[in-house]
């Protein structure tokens, strides 16, 4: 029998404010005790009263923005009243009826996916589940928590996982929040349903997803559980569900809207949000994730997975314009206008290369925000040049690189002073040919025999011998007319 899947998603962000949502309690992930960051308010002791965070706001408004959202001139926060040990109030300020964005999108590569709305509330403590008790740690409760929530347009675990993805990396471009799923700064809920024509099916929650790969997987397995309950002839029970160990299990039945008793908060006013503001946040938008795909294609031609590594590691892909911009006043300098656009993306491309490989490799968790990163991006250009000029080979490049890392400097400084600076002399290169050839009879029969081999081994100890100065591709010349 074929089923149609249906998904939708309810996300939770921690917001990344200075103060909680309604109080003036420091917003701190990285708080050393439990309830240290606490007040009356987030406490709710009688006779307290709540004051919106603007910051917080505007950053909601900011994520609609950048899904093309529809903003609302006129919103309100109201009271969603349900009891549990995590919920000091007895309810949520949340938002229903009025959110702040209402009907925006997010495309992905081959598909759109629609956002119902973005609203904006307040986070729960948290719940310390010991042996015999429970504590509670009341440092989370009150943080703003921004949820957005999209319409049943996925089909499997893998388009969600990817728009997860995709919606993490803006998060962060906007500086909203640092969306860290296993921290629980970024929350996933999914809404699976499967049926066998076109009304929507029994619709499960399914929670607990606090990484990618478990986002994919837990979906794929609740497809897999509906579809063997349909086939057995049962009904699918609406309820909420949850992850683990590899499967979900049943947690409780699903509450509709109606059983929160959404009501306005009395002590809150609505909000007013102007055009004026609206534009003024616009205004402060960064350049997304999508548009820096396009323009790195654009204008330096990259691989494709070269471009996502950037687009992922913003630092570093500042850090690679910064690199390229020096290619083009370092040629203008040299009266090298001539050059055209492809030899200039060709040169953007080795300066990728040696960026995301042998770099990076070299960094290893430092950033090039970091104080102790000494290579300049004049100096980095430079390399690249050098490289792209075929002034030093790749062996000797790595070694370059690695000094330039260490002591920084620059580079032609340092090719000069340890002397690994390329053979151009072919009298040179043929004396060593002559060396390696007569100590390698053995190889030498081997080739000769056919095996080629043993042409790379004969390279292989020229280059040790000339210690990585000679282009292998020359020696490779200079080998081959030597033994035929």
């Amino acid at each position: 029998m074929e089923y149609k899947t249906t998904i939708g998603l309810e996300i939770h962000v921690e917001l990344k404010t200075d103060s909680k949502m309604f109080c003036n309690c420091k917003n701190d992930p990285l708080e050393t005790g439990p309830n240290i960051n606490v007040c009356p308010v987030c406490m709710a002791h009688p006779g307290t009263l709540p004051v919106i965070n603007e910051q917080a706001i505007n950053k909601v408004i900011k994520t609609g923005l950048a899904m093309d959202c529809q903003i609302s001139s006129d919103s309100k926060f109201e009271r969603k009243n349900y009891f549990y040990p995590d919920l000091p109030k007895g309810y949520q300020i949340s938002q229903y009826a009025q959110p702040l964005c209402n009907a925006g999108f997010l495309d992905l590569k081959d598909k759109r996916i629609r956002i119902e709305r973005i609203h904006l509330e307040e986070d729960t403590a948290k719940l310390i589940h010991k042996k015999d008790n429970t504590l509670v740690d009341f440092n989370r409760a009150g943080i703003p928590l921004m949820e957005l929530v999209t319409e049943p347009d996925f089909e499997n675990g893998n388009q969600v996982s990817i728009f997860a993805k995709e919606l993490q990396l803006i998060l962060r471009y906007l500086n909203v929040s640092d969306a860290n799923m296993e921290k629980g700064q970024m929350r996933l809920e999914a809404n699976i349903s499967i049926s066998k024509n076109k009304i929507l099916g029994t619709k499960v929650e399914v929670k607990n997803l606090n990484s990618f790969r478990v986002v994919k997987k837990a979906i794929d397995y609740e497809i897999k559980r509906q579809t063997e309950v349909l086939d057995r002839g049962d009904k699918v029970i609406q309820e909420t569900r949850g992850w683990d160990n590899d499967k979900t299990i049943s947690q409780r039945s699903k509450e509709e809207a109606h059983d929160y008793r959404y009501f306005p908060e009395p002590d809150l006013p609505p909000l007013s949000i102007s055009k004026e503001k609206i534009q003024e946040l616009k205004n402060q938008l960064p350049e997304l994730p999508a548009y820096k795909r396009q323009r790195f294609i654009d204008e330096y031609g990259l691989k494709q997975d070269d471009i996502e590594e950037f687009v992922f590691n913003k630092d570093l892909s500042e850090y690679f314009e910064q690199v390229v911009s020096e290619f083009r006043e370092w040629l203008e300098s040299k009266e090298r206008k001539d050059i055209g656009e492809k030899e200039y993306k060709r040169l953007a491309q080795v300066a990728s290369n040696y960026m995301l490989s042998d770099l990076v490799g070299i960094m290893g968790s430092m950033s090039v925000e970091d104080k102790k990163f000494l290579i300049t991006a004049e100096n980095f250009a430079e390399f690249a040049l050098l490289v792209f000029q075929g002034e030093i080979t790749s062996k000797i490049a790595k070694m370059v690189l690695k000094e330039m890392f260490e002591k920084g400097g620059d580079p032609s400084e340092i090719i000069k002073d340890k002397g690994l600076s390329k053979i151009d002399d072919k009298n040179e290169l043929e004396r060593v040919v002559q060396e390696i050839i007569k100590d390698n009879s053995k190889a030498v029969d081997d080739f000769k025999k056919g095996k080629q081999n043993a042409l790379q081994f004969l390279i292989g100890q020229a280059m040790a011998k000339t210690k990585g100065r000679a282009k292998p591709e020359e020696l490779e010349n200079f080998f081959t007319k030597a033994l035929k």
